[in-house]
């Protein structure tokens, strides 16, 4: 590859270093939890404008009544989400709402409350993906979503164990299944 385009070849290999590095980081990495708190307004003051394309129609459970998704995974999602008996409320987290990784910051998709009667897990931050094999994810995306398995498992330490569930659904059936 380098004898056909030298240009190519050092970009690639500069990033698979580069997401060699991360991984080797990312093996060795603690989060500390800090008395930080935030309130609501990381959700208000960052409101982002807006397409009318990919709102979809009036939501019920949403702490907004319309939603932009990024994808048609994401609006399935959201419509599943919005019908659903064991979901009392979710959000979309707001591009505010970052994890600092050693590959910089990750912003998961949703953050669900279930009902306590109905499920195992009542608290859950997802990533809707629409591929779940990881070969399948983007190397720095991967590792990103690595830091935040460790940091929730973290911060369930801190606060209570297994308070908050963090995983990846690629639908609605798959993030039930994770939260029984």
């Amino acid at each position: 590859m380098f004898k056909e385009n030298p240009e190519e070849f050092i970009l690639n290999a500069t990033k698979l270093i580069n997401e060699q590095k991360a991984t080797t980081v990312v093996e060795h990495l603690t989060y500390d939890a800090l008395n930080d708190k935030h309130d609501n307004s990381l959700f208000t003051n960052s409101a982002e404008r807006l397409s009318r394309d990919n709102l979809g129609d009036k939501l019920n459970k949403h702490v907004f009544d319309y939603v932009g998704t990024d994808s048609k995974v994401e609006r399935r999602f959201v419509e599943e989400l919005d019908i659903s008996s064991e979901v009392v409320v979710y959000s979309k987290l707001p591009r505010g709402f970052s994890i600092p990784t050693p590959v910089g910051n990750y912003n998961p998709d949703w953050a669900i409350a279930f009902d306590k009667d109905k499920v195992k897990h009542v608290y859950f931050v997802a990533e809707t993906k629409g591929a779940m094999q990881t070969l399948e994810l983007k190397g720095i995306e991967n590792t990103k979503i690595e830091c935040a398995k460790r940091f929730f498992s973290e911060l369930n330490k801190k606060i209570d164990s297994n308070l908050v569930e963090y995983d990846i659904a690629d639908s609605y059936e798959s993030l039930i299944r994770l939260v029984n």
